[in-house]
């Protein structure tokens, strides 16, 4: 297995498609949960669906999910990591239109991090080189961002393979991308992963810029952020253990007072270097199963690989969350969206 922003008027149309989800696919495809099933003190599981889980849309396997995203015109943008965009309808889930994707001499992607622009094109990142390239809608490759040497898979850099750019999304005003890193640099301190941003120039142009320190729990890897409003990440950190199951997390962190680590060569806990600071907001295994079932063993039996996250509207200031799994078209997993409330 690969363990691996439109806001307020997308809550009642996200809200009314996973209840259109049960309509279409019976009563146990998703789960309505009232306010009350709280996960922790700030978040919520609403629903869940598992409608799309084994499907297909016009000959293209639905699932393989790593990332979410809005579109400009309310719909969900889901990433694939077997290198394809769905457009999914916001009031049922069900898929619209299916994009491929290709690199440059048109292979394909391992796909993991996706952002819809302000002029609708896609910022896709993938874990191979690691990248982060621009598309047109229909899936046109326009452009191809920088990469820090550091940041590259060994031997032209310090990463592993499997484990790089994971995480993507573009903080309030648009002017900030950031993209995570699953696992560690050789030569960091197991655990600490790089967070690299990248600032706008002009219309489309986004440059190198600041990167920092980010602590992951023992046994977990940093596989999504998702900006607040006021510019803040929610992060997912998730690990799996054969025989038990996954283990997914999820916090809120602050970039303020982290130190630029683009020019420390080794984090190992120096004097000097502040990581971003991170607080827990749930472990989702402690969220209600709300009647979930499990294709293998799991802590919680609503658990999955999940693996890709958005921030969909808002809504008494809390913050809706559409979160999806990542079933790898594999026969013990499940493609999952899960509909939380998180006040952070």
């Amino acid at each position: 297995m690969r363990p691996r922003s439109v806001l307020a008027p997308l809550a009642a149309t996200l809200t009314a498609g996973l209840a259109a989800v049960t309509c279409a696919a019976g009563p146990a495809a998703a789960h309505n949960a009232p306010a009350r099933h709280a996960c922790s003190p700030a978040v919520s599981i609403e629903r869940f669906s598992d409608a799309l889980d084994k499907t297909t849309y016009e000959g293209a396997f639905v699932g393989n999910f790593s990332a979410l995203a809005v579109d400009r015109d309310g719909a969900i943008a889901a990433l694939s990591d077997r290198s394809s965009v769905f457009t999914l309808d916001p009031e049922s889930l069900s898929p619209r239109s299916v994009v491929p994707l290709a690199d440059e001499g048109g292979a394909a992607l391992d796909s993991e991090g996706l952002v819809v622009d302000r002029d609708g094109t896609r910022l896709v990142s993938s874990e191979t080189e690691p990248s982060v390239r621009r598309y047109g809608r229909d899936g046109t490759l326009l452009a191809r961002l920088p990469v820090p040497d550091a940041l590259r898979v060994a031997p032209a850099g310090r990463a592993t393979a499997n484990q790089t750019f994971e995480a993507l999304t573009l903080l309030p005003g648009g002017r900030t991308l950031l993209a995570g890193m699953e696992g560690s640099l050789s030569g960091d301190t197991p655990g600490v992963v790089r967070l690299q941003t990248w600032q706008r120039h002009g219309k489309s142009d986004f440059r190198l810029g600041d990167q920092y320190g980010y602590r992951t729990d023992t046994g977990l890897g940093l596989v999504e952020a998702a900006a607040t409003p006021d510019g803040r990440l929610l992060v997912l950190e998730r690990g799996f253990t054969a025989g038990v199951g996954n283990t997914v997390r999820l916090y809120l962190a602050d970039l303020r007072h982290a130190t630029d680590t683009s020019r420390v060569d080794a984090l190992t806990g120096q004097d000097g270097v502040r990581l971003v600071r991170k607080t827990l907001l749930a472990d989702i295994a402690d969220c209600p199963s709300l009647g979930a079932t499990a294709k293998q063993p799991q802590p919680n039996p609503l658990l999955d690989n999940i693996e890709g996250m958005a921030v969909t509207g808002t809504a008494r200031g809390a913050l809706r969350v559409l979160l999806v799994s990542d079933d790898n078209q594999g026969a013990t997993q499940t493609t999952r969206f899960y509909s939380l409330r998180v006040r952070p």
